[in-house]
């Protein structure tokens, strides 16, 4: 079933109203990081839905047969990581999105409202892949656990890591894990 392409004001405000009670209950009862949202941001929407919100940093992955270069969006902040690459259409090829979580939690992911199929790595705070989850389903409800507590989680297009032969165990270098 498809969503609708617009929503009312009124049930614009209504939405937004479950979203944020929503969100409230989960911190109320101490649920972990779930990455939703329930209407997009306007930086989101438009010809220019698959244009980065922000500068991109670099990123490097040491992996077994040698260092990947990636350009990142960086999202630290709770409007960001619940956006994501939501409504995005397309994503340059070495490029991704790395959401910062501050600290070491369990994360849960879901590829609502997300066209493109993304690769999830899930990284330690050391700058470790914990796991990957490859391929992911565009549209999907379907929750993706980090498998176990993790800093942050990298989002590349789907595929892009069997592709730069990046796995679990590799290391990555930027900003966010200087080493």
């Amino acid at each position: 079933m498809s969503e609708p392409a617009t929503l009312s004001a009124r049930g614009n405000r209504l939405v937004r109203a479950l979203a944020l009670g929503l969100g409230l209950a989960a911190l109320a009862f101490g649920a972990p990081a779930l990455l939703t949202a329930a209407v997009p941001p306007a930086y989101a929407q438009g010809p220019d839905a698959a244009q980065p919100v922000g500068p991109l940093d670099p990123l490097e992955i040491a992996t077994k047969s040698g260092v990947v270069v990636l350009e990142v969006e960086l999202a630290r902040t709770d409007k960001q990581r619940e956006t994501g690459l939501m409504f995005r259409k397309q994503m340059p090829e070495r490029q991704g999105m790395l959401f910062d979580f501050k600290q070491d939690q369990p994360v849960y992911m879901w590829m609502k409202n997300t066209y493109i199929p993304l690769d999830m790595l899930f990284i330690r705070a050391d700058g470790t892949i914990a796991r990957i989850e490859a391929m992911t389903t565009p549209f999907s409800e379907r929750t993706i656990s980090s498998g176990e507590p993790v800093r942050a989680v990298l989002e590349l297009n789907g595929g892009a890591s069997r592709r730069l032969g990046i796995a679990p165990g590799d290391r990555l270098s930027t900003t966010l894990f200087a080493r």
